[in-house]
Protein backbone atom coordinates (compact mmCIF):
# COMPACT_ATOMS: atom_id res chain seq x y z
CA UNK A 1 0.00 0.00 0.00
CA UNK A 2 1.33 3.44 -0.97
CA UNK A 3 2.25 5.48 2.10
CA UNK A 4 0.59 8.88 2.31
CA UNK A 5 3.07 11.74 2.58
CA UNK A 6 2.04 14.17 5.28
CA UNK A 7 2.12 17.89 4.55
CA UNK A 8 4.85 19.66 6.55
CA UNK A 9 5.72 23.31 7.00
CA UNK A 10 8.53 23.23 4.38
CA UNK A 11 6.00 21.88 1.88
CA UNK A 12 3.88 25.00 2.29
CA UNK A 13 6.88 27.25 1.81
CA UNK A 14 7.85 25.30 -1.29
CA UNK A 15 4.34 25.72 -2.69
CA UNK A 16 4.63 29.49 -2.36
CA UNK A 17 7.99 29.49 -4.09
CA UNK A 18 6.62 27.36 -6.95
CA UNK A 19 3.46 29.43 -7.23
CA UNK A 20 1.23 26.49 -6.25
CA UNK A 21 -1.94 27.42 -4.39
CA UNK A 22 -2.64 26.03 -0.91
CA UNK A 23 -6.09 24.61 -0.12
CA UNK A 24 -7.31 24.92 3.47
CA UNK A 25 -10.67 24.10 5.09
CA UNK A 26 -12.02 23.91 8.61
CA UNK A 27 -12.73 20.54 10.22
CA UNK A 28 -14.24 19.74 13.59
CA UNK A 29 -14.60 15.94 13.77
CA UNK A 30 -13.00 12.65 12.77
CA UNK A 31 -15.38 11.74 9.94
CA UNK A 32 -15.16 15.09 8.17
CA UNK A 33 -11.39 15.15 8.64
CA UNK A 34 -11.10 11.76 6.91
CA UNK A 35 -13.22 12.92 3.98
CA UNK A 36 -11.38 16.22 3.52
CA UNK A 37 -8.06 14.42 3.87
CA UNK A 38 -9.06 12.07 1.05
CA UNK A 39 -9.84 15.19 -1.01
CA UNK A 40 -6.17 16.20 -0.54
CA UNK A 41 -6.87 19.39 1.36
CA UNK A 42 -3.47 20.70 2.44
CA UNK A 43 -4.40 22.24 5.81
CA UNK A 44 -7.26 21.38 8.15
CA UNK A 45 -8.04 24.17 10.60
CA UNK A 46 -9.81 23.27 13.81
CA UNK A 47 -11.26 26.75 13.96
CA UNK A 48 -12.98 28.44 16.85
CA UNK A 49 -15.68 28.95 14.20
CA UNK A 50 -16.96 25.68 15.67
CA UNK A 51 -18.58 27.88 18.29
CA UNK A 52 -20.91 29.24 15.63
CA UNK A 53 -21.40 26.37 13.14
CA UNK A 54 -21.25 23.44 15.58
CA UNK A 55 -22.25 24.82 19.00
CA UNK A 56 -24.71 27.50 17.89
CA UNK A 57 -23.17 30.62 19.46
CA UNK A 58 -23.40 34.02 17.79
CA UNK A 59 -19.62 34.59 17.97
CA UNK A 60 -16.45 32.59 18.55
CA UNK A 61 -15.87 34.15 21.99
CA UNK A 62 -17.51 31.43 24.15
CA UNK A 63 -15.27 28.68 22.73
CA UNK A 64 -12.97 27.21 25.39
CA UNK A 65 -9.55 25.65 25.19
CA UNK A 66 -10.99 22.32 26.32
CA UNK A 67 -13.44 22.43 23.40
CA UNK A 68 -10.69 23.08 20.87
CA UNK A 69 -8.53 20.31 22.37
CA UNK A 70 -11.48 17.92 22.17
CA UNK A 71 -12.22 18.66 18.52
CA UNK A 72 -8.55 18.79 17.53
CA UNK A 73 -8.02 15.33 18.96
CA UNK A 74 -10.80 14.00 16.73
CA UNK A 75 -9.56 15.79 13.61
CA UNK A 76 -5.95 14.71 14.09
CA UNK A 77 -7.06 11.07 14.25
CA UNK A 78 -8.76 11.43 10.88
CA UNK A 79 -6.06 13.39 9.05
CA UNK A 80 -3.19 11.36 7.60
CA UNK A 81 -1.99 13.84 4.96
CA UNK A 82 -3.20 17.32 5.89
CA UNK A 83 -1.40 19.64 8.29
CA UNK A 84 -3.67 20.12 11.31
CA UNK A 85 -3.75 23.65 12.74
CA UNK A 86 -5.74 24.50 15.88
CA UNK A 87 -7.13 27.92 16.75
CA UNK A 88 -6.17 29.33 20.13
CA UNK A 89 -9.44 30.58 21.64
CA UNK A 90 -10.05 34.01 23.11
CA UNK A 91 -7.99 34.77 26.24
CA UNK A 92 -5.79 31.68 25.90
CA UNK A 93 -2.85 33.65 24.51
CA UNK A 94 -3.42 37.24 25.65
CA UNK A 95 -2.83 36.97 29.42
CA UNK A 96 0.81 35.94 29.84
CA UNK A 97 3.53 34.19 27.89
CA UNK A 98 3.86 31.22 30.29
CA UNK A 99 0.12 30.62 30.14
CA UNK A 100 0.18 30.96 26.36
CA UNK A 101 2.90 28.32 26.06
CA UNK A 102 1.00 25.93 28.33
CA UNK A 103 -2.24 26.39 26.39
CA UNK A 104 -0.62 26.02 22.99
CA UNK A 105 1.29 23.00 24.25
CA UNK A 106 -1.98 21.29 25.12
CA UNK A 107 -3.19 21.67 21.55
CA UNK A 108 -0.11 19.82 20.30
CA UNK A 109 0.37 17.37 23.15
CA UNK A 110 -3.26 16.44 23.85
CA UNK A 111 -4.94 17.47 20.62
CA UNK A 112 -2.35 16.23 18.16
CA UNK A 113 -2.18 19.49 16.20
CA UNK A 114 0.95 20.35 14.24
CA UNK A 115 0.55 24.11 14.74
CA UNK A 116 -1.61 26.80 16.34
CA UNK A 117 -3.24 29.95 14.97
CA UNK A 118 -3.45 33.28 16.79
CA UNK A 119 -5.24 36.49 15.87
CA UNK A 120 -3.62 39.92 15.90
CA UNK A 121 -0.73 41.89 14.51
CA UNK A 122 2.34 43.54 15.98
CA UNK A 123 1.07 43.18 19.53
CA UNK A 124 1.07 39.41 19.04
CA UNK A 125 4.59 39.26 17.58
CA UNK A 126 6.10 38.61 21.00
CA UNK A 127 3.59 35.82 21.58
CA UNK A 128 4.38 34.24 18.22
CA UNK A 129 8.12 34.51 18.81
CA UNK A 130 7.86 32.81 22.20
CA UNK A 131 5.81 29.93 20.85
CA UNK A 132 8.19 29.42 17.95
CA UNK A 133 11.13 29.55 20.35
CA UNK A 134 9.78 26.58 22.31
CA UNK A 135 9.00 24.61 19.15
CA UNK A 136 5.34 25.40 18.54
CA UNK A 137 4.65 26.49 14.93
CA UNK A 138 2.43 29.56 14.60
CA UNK A 139 0.03 30.72 11.90
CA UNK A 140 -0.97 34.38 12.14
CA UNK A 141 -4.36 35.93 11.37
CA UNK A 142 -4.88 39.54 10.23
CA UNK A 143 -7.69 41.67 8.84
CA UNK A 144 -11.09 40.79 10.22
CA UNK A 145 -10.43 39.20 13.62
CA UNK A 146 -13.52 37.25 14.79
CA UNK A 147 -12.32 37.30 18.41
CA UNK A 148 -12.32 41.13 18.25
CA UNK A 149 -15.76 41.39 16.64
CA UNK A 150 -17.10 43.76 19.31
CA UNK A 151 -14.12 46.08 19.05
CA UNK A 152 -14.31 46.08 15.25
CA UNK A 153 -18.03 46.85 15.27
CA UNK A 154 -19.13 43.64 13.58
CA UNK A 155 -18.03 41.40 10.73
CA UNK A 156 -16.94 44.12 8.30
CA UNK A 157 -14.19 44.39 5.72
CA UNK A 158 -10.93 45.72 7.14
CA UNK A 159 -7.91 47.66 5.82
CA UNK A 160 -9.99 49.71 3.40
CA UNK A 161 -8.24 52.98 4.32
CA UNK A 162 -4.63 53.56 3.26
CA UNK A 163 -3.49 53.99 6.87
CA UNK A 164 -5.11 50.72 7.94
CA UNK A 165 -3.64 48.90 4.95
CA UNK A 166 -0.20 50.15 5.92
CA UNK A 167 -0.69 48.92 9.47
CA UNK A 168 -1.76 45.50 8.23
CA UNK A 169 1.37 45.28 6.10
CA UNK A 170 3.52 46.19 9.11
CA UNK A 171 1.72 43.61 11.25
CA UNK A 172 2.26 40.91 8.62
CA UNK A 173 5.98 41.67 8.47
CA UNK A 174 6.17 41.62 12.28
CA UNK A 175 4.57 38.18 12.41
CA UNK A 176 6.93 36.93 9.71
CA UNK A 177 9.96 38.18 11.62
CA UNK A 178 8.60 36.56 14.78
CA UNK A 179 8.74 33.20 13.00
CA UNK A 180 5.14 32.62 11.87
CA UNK A 181 5.02 30.10 9.01
CA UNK A 182 1.90 31.58 7.36
CA UNK A 183 -0.67 34.36 7.77
CA UNK A 184 -4.42 34.25 7.21
CA UNK A 185 -5.77 37.46 5.62
CA UNK A 186 -9.50 37.80 6.24
CA UNK A 187 -11.94 40.24 4.65
CA UNK A 188 -9.53 42.80 3.22
CA UNK A 189 -9.39 44.36 -0.27
CA UNK A 190 -7.87 42.12 -2.91
CA UNK A 191 -5.21 44.67 -3.84
CA UNK A 192 -4.07 44.98 -0.23
CA UNK A 193 -3.83 41.19 -0.01
CA UNK A 194 -1.86 41.09 -3.27
CA UNK A 195 0.66 43.66 -2.01
CA UNK A 196 1.16 41.86 1.31
CA UNK A 197 1.47 38.47 -0.41
CA UNK A 198 4.13 39.81 -2.77
CA UNK A 199 6.14 41.26 0.11
CA UNK A 200 6.07 38.32 2.49
CA UNK A 201 8.38 35.32 2.25
CA UNK A 202 5.81 33.15 4.03
CA UNK A 203 2.49 32.02 2.50
CA UNK A 204 -0.71 34.03 2.87
CA UNK A 205 -4.06 32.26 3.14
CA UNK A 206 -7.03 34.35 2.09
CA UNK A 207 -10.66 34.29 3.16
CA UNK A 208 -12.68 37.01 1.55
CA UNK A 209 -9.40 38.63 0.48
CA UNK A 210 -9.45 38.05 -3.27
CA UNK A 211 -7.56 35.67 -5.57
CA UNK A 212 -3.98 36.84 -5.08
CA UNK A 213 -3.12 35.09 -1.81
CA UNK A 214 -0.95 31.98 -1.80
CA UNK A 215 -3.91 29.89 -0.68
CA UNK A 216 -7.55 30.02 0.33
CA UNK A 217 -9.57 28.87 3.34
CA UNK A 218 -13.30 28.54 3.89
CA UNK A 219 -15.46 27.25 6.71
CA UNK A 220 -16.28 23.76 5.46
CA UNK A 221 -19.91 23.98 6.61
CA UNK A 222 -20.36 27.09 4.45
CA UNK A 223 -18.65 25.56 1.44
CA UNK A 224 -20.68 22.34 1.67
CA UNK A 225 -24.04 24.05 2.16
CA UNK A 226 -24.45 22.78 5.72
CA UNK A 227 -24.73 26.20 7.37
CA UNK A 228 -28.32 27.02 8.25
CA UNK A 229 -27.75 30.76 8.59
CA UNK A 230 -26.59 33.29 6.03
CA UNK A 231 -23.01 32.97 4.84
CA UNK A 232 -20.52 35.71 3.88
CA UNK A 233 -20.85 36.95 0.29
CA UNK A 234 -17.39 35.70 -0.67
CA UNK A 235 -18.32 32.06 0.04
CA UNK A 236 -18.83 29.73 -2.91
CA UNK A 237 -21.07 26.78 -2.14
CA UNK A 238 -19.78 23.66 -3.85
CA UNK A 239 -22.68 21.49 -2.61
CA UNK A 240 -26.06 21.83 -0.92
CA UNK A 241 -25.67 19.01 1.57
CA UNK A 242 -27.94 20.66 4.12
CA UNK A 243 -31.01 20.24 1.90
CA UNK A 244 -29.91 16.73 0.93
CA UNK A 245 -29.72 15.76 4.60
CA UNK A 246 -33.17 17.22 5.29
CA UNK A 247 -34.61 15.33 2.32
CA UNK A 248 -32.97 12.05 3.34
CA UNK A 249 -34.05 12.37 6.97
CA UNK A 250 -37.59 13.24 5.89
CA UNK A 251 -37.76 10.17 3.63
CA UNK A 252 -36.49 7.99 6.49
CA UNK A 253 -39.07 9.39 8.92
CA UNK A 254 -41.86 8.89 6.37
CA UNK A 255 -40.83 5.25 5.84
CA UNK A 256 -40.69 4.57 9.58
CA UNK A 257 -44.13 6.09 10.16
CA UNK A 258 -45.61 4.20 7.21
CA UNK A 259 -44.07 0.90 8.29
CA UNK A 260 -41.87 0.69 5.21
CA UNK A 261 -38.63 0.60 7.21
CA UNK A 262 -37.40 -1.90 8.10
CA UNK A 263 -38.76 -3.66 5.04
CA UNK A 264 -40.67 -6.88 5.82
CA UNK A 265 -38.40 -9.90 5.55
CA UNK A 266 -40.25 -13.14 4.84
CA UNK A 267 -37.57 -15.29 6.38
CA UNK A 268 -37.39 -13.13 9.49
CA UNK A 269 -41.17 -13.09 9.75
CA UNK A 270 -41.41 -16.90 9.85
CA UNK A 271 -41.90 -18.34 13.36
CA UNK A 272 -38.79 -19.69 15.00
CA UNK A 273 -39.17 -23.47 15.29
CA UNK A 274 -37.45 -25.08 18.21
CA UNK A 275 -36.77 -28.78 17.78
CA UNK A 276 -38.18 -30.88 20.60
CA UNK A 277 -35.74 -33.09 22.37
Amino acid sequence: MHEVKRIRLPDLQAKKQRGEKIAMLTAYDYTMARLLDRARIDILLVGDSLGMVVLGYETTLPVTLDAIVHHTRAVSRGAHRALVVADMPFLTYQVSLPETVRNAGRLLQEGGAAAVKIEGGGAMAEVAAKLVEVGIPVMGHLGLLPQSVHQLGGFRQQATAEKDAGQLRADALALQEAGAFAVVLESIPAEVARAVTAELRIPTIGIGAGPYCDGQVLVSFDMLGLSQDSVPPFVRRYADLGEEIVAAATAYADDVRAGHFPAPNRRAAEPLLVEAK
